[in-house]
């Protein structure tokens, strides 16, 4: 599939879903850190029964005592809440991956799409880049077209600084936003060990999601009709000799195992990880780790709710 059609699939993303779907997916991202703000604590909107993954705290005890069985109160938002979303545009972004694809465009591509379900939620997104020249914010208003416009005219760059993900970590550590989200998007290559006491320190104030784009192995042996990839840094083709399945298949040991101990410790941090090799597999993890995140909430509430009913009407 390509970016193109993986794009449609994005915008498609925060217009079918319905704006409570969106509040619980992003929700789950944003775990103990979810902004008191959604929901809200102003003027009532609408009434309804309460449905299989509602969130128990919605429910209006008063009016379900009068009612005799759940009902949901949905609250006008007062304030809307922030989304930061972070990229890594050092040269080493432009290294290529099994898809065809840059390792920016995948990035981008992670970006849109919790920029469609921020703005299906009304929150306000600050987009910065980083590398180690410097450390932009990009402002933009208007909606999801004009983020996509945005985005495509700061991608249509020279390219020729290295990145600084320690500048853009420490960034992120400065955000005065309390429990704002925070994507960071970068490759596999980019964070090291050190890096998750940083993330650990940001994660304390703030729910955090690393993009991890998966880069093309370049040990893998050429298949017919088809040209060795070049170093991105020299220019240099991978010598034929280093080309070989075991070679390739040492290197993507390696890989995984990285990404696994990396994921770990960001779980431990409280943070998310998702890591993919191409714009549609990174858009099949996200709906993946929100539907199942759903799930278990879904469950959850569903055990609850009874529970909380007869502790209500007591």
């Amino acid at each position: 599939m390509s970016s193109a059609s993986v794009r449609k699939k994005i915008e498609a993303l925060g217009t079918q879903m319905s704006l409570p779907t969106v509040r619980k997916a992003l929700g789950v991202l944003e775990g103990e850190h979810a902004s008191g703000r959604r929901g809200g604590g102003g003027d009532v909107m609408d009434m309804r029964a309460y449905e299989p993954g509602d969130e128990s705290r919605l429910i209006d005890w008063k009016t379900s005592a009068r009612q005799g069985r759940p009902m949901v109160v949905q609250r006008e938002r007062l304030s809307t809440s922030r989304v930061w979303l972070l990229m890594d545009v050092g040269r080493e972004m432009t290294g290529i991956c099994p898809s065809g694809e840059q390792a920016y465009e995948v990035a981008a591509n992670a970006l849109r799409m919790f920029a469609a379900l921020s703005m299906r939620r009304a929150d306000d997104i600050s987009l910065v880049f980083g590398d180690e020249s410097s450390i932009t914010r990009i402002p933009f208003n208007g909606g999801f077209a004009q983020f996509e416009r945005t985005l495509d005219t700061a991608l249509r760059r020279n390219w020729n600084h290295g990145r600084n993900i320690d500048a853009l970590l420490e960034y992120a550590r400065r955000i005065k936003d309390h429990e704002a989200l925070i994507v960071l998007a970068t490759d596999e290559h980019a964070m090291a060990e050190r890096h998750i006491i940083q993330f650990r320190r940001i994660a304390r104030t703030h729910p955090v999601v690393l993009i991890d784009v998966a880069t093309l192995n370049p040990f893998l042996p050429v298949s017919h009709g088809h040209r060795a990839p070049l170093d991105g840094t020299t220019g240099r083709r991978v010598p034929a000799f280093l080309r070989s399945r075991k070679s390739a298949n040492e290197v993507s040991t390696h890989r995984e195992y990285m990404a696994a101990a990396l994921e770990q410790e960001l779980t431990r941090a409280g943070s998310h990880m998702i890591r993919a090799t191409s714009s549609e597999a990174m858009f099949d993890r996200f709906v993946t780790l929100v539907s199942r995140a759903l799930a278990r909430t879904t469950r959850n509430q569903l055990g609850s709710a009874p529970d909380l009913m007869l502790a209500g009407n007591r």
